[in-house]
Formats: C-alpha cells, structure tokens, sequence
C-alpha cells in the first residue's frame, strides 16, 4: 500500500454537503487515505447513497446522514449521528453551501438570509455540535471561495458569506489551539461541477481571467483537503488556501 493511502488510517472524518461535486470527491479522497467517512446532505438520497456505495466498492467505510445546513435542528442531528456512526471526529470538512446570483437591484430579503443560513450560520451551528467529539490534534477544514476576496458581477451576497468563513477560520484557529485543533480554510476558484461546468456559457467568460487557461477539477479540491488533513500540515492553522489556477494571483 502506498505511503499517500495509509496517511489517514483509523481517522474518523466528516463531509458535510459530501453528495455529489467537491463535497463527493473530498469524502472519496479521504475515505482513500484511510479515514472512515460519513457525509451528510440536504435532499439528494440517491446521490448521497451513490457516494457511500462508491467508497465502500473501493474497500472504504461511509455513511451517510441528511442534515439541512439551514435548519440549525437538522444541522446539529445530522452531525452528531455521523460522530456516533464515526465513533468521533479527526477531521471535520464544511463544504455544504448555496450560491445565488443577483445585482443588488434583483436582491432579494429571502435570498440574503438563505445563502447566510446554509454558508455561514449552518457551519457555525455544524462545527458547535461537531466540537464536543472532535478529538484533539484534529483537524477542520471550511470550504471557502475565491469570492470572498475577491468580486464577480452579482455575487456580492455570496461573496459577503465566503470572507465571512475565511474569518470564522481565522478565528476558531485561534480558540482551538490550545487543543491542537488546526482550522484552515481552502478557497476553491472556478471548479467544473454539474452546478458550474466548464462549458457554460459563463464559464467562458471566466476563463479569460485564470492564467491557467481552465476550470479546476474537483480532485483538485480535494487532495487540498487531504493536504490540510494529513502529517504534512501539522503547522498550518488559520489560512487560507487559494486553489483557483491563479484567478487571484
């Protein structure tokens, strides 16, 4: 067995929004460094289910739990059944969220307090009922965006929520040390998904913008995650890391 799928072994990790995109790949990478997985999700059993299967056709350990990042009821049931089923928590990995799009002129109340409920106040409420069977010298890792440092044409909302979680990160790594728990942030540019694909329209617009001259893959995203999760980034706590093709750079 390589060194890089032994690197996780006998770690218990969390993905929350682990159905299907980044969250699907990150708990498959995970799962293939060893850790027993469990993911939650909103809505999507048979993606979710999929996911589960997948990891578990490749010799892993997963489960699955829905929890509704915006529901703080549902938030905090979900996580605390996957910390049972896990037996604890190494490694906690938020990468559930939404994304809508308007100029300020189209905005709506219901749309503000929706992309804050599941982006911001989910994973607040989520990494609380984590804390209690998180053990120490874990790890958590938030799913950011490049938007929180930077603006494209009418996401400034979802823009808001993002630097939001770059700075709970910034944060917690700080309230949390005294326990060896290291908190980053991993902040995704343009990513090809069934949400976001590379050939859409606004996708070509993007392009112009990344050196790189293409979207991320989702893998991409995950050995990241895998990074901040594994010996390697022992010393890493309370940054962010771009992974964008160097849209920011």
């Amino acid at each position: 067995m390589s060194l890089r799928a032994i690197s996780l072994q006998g770690k218990k990790a969390l993905v929350t929004g682990g159905s299907r995109g980044i969250g699907a790949a990150i708990a498959k990478r995970l799962a293939a460094e060893g850790a027993a997985v469990a993911i939650t999700y909103t809505g999507n059993v048979a993606a979710a289910e999929a996911n589960v299967a997948a990891i578990e056709a490749a010799g892993g350990t997963a489960f699955a739990f829905r929890a509704d990042a915006a529901d703080p009821t549902s938030q905090r049931s979900g996580v605390v059944k996957a910390a049972e089923a896990l037996g604890g928590i190494d490694i906690l990995v938020h990468n559930a969220g939404v994304a809508e799009f308007a100029t300020l002129a189209e905005d709506t109340d219901e749309s503000y307090e929706r992309q804050f409920a599941v982006n911001v106040k989910g994973l607040h409420v989520g990494t609380r009922a984590a804390l209690p069977h998180l053990r120490d010298h874990g790890r958590i890792i938030l799913i950011g965006s490049i938007s929180g440092e930077t603006a494209f044409p009418a996401t400034t909302v979802y823009s808001a929520t993002k630097a939001a979680v770059a700075a709970l990160a910034r944060g917690w790594a700080k309230d949390l040390a005294p326990r060896g728990i290291l908190v980053n942030t991993v902040q995704p540019g343009p990513i090809d998904t069934d949400m976001n694909p590379a050939d859409s329209d606004f996708a070509g617009q993007l392009l112009q913008a990344i050196p790189l001259g293409r979207y991320g893959r989702v893998e991409e995203i995950a050995g990241a995650v895998a990074f901040l999760a594994g010996p390697d980034a022992s010393y890493i706590t309370g940054t962010t890391l771009n992974i964008d093709g160097g849209a920011t750079a």
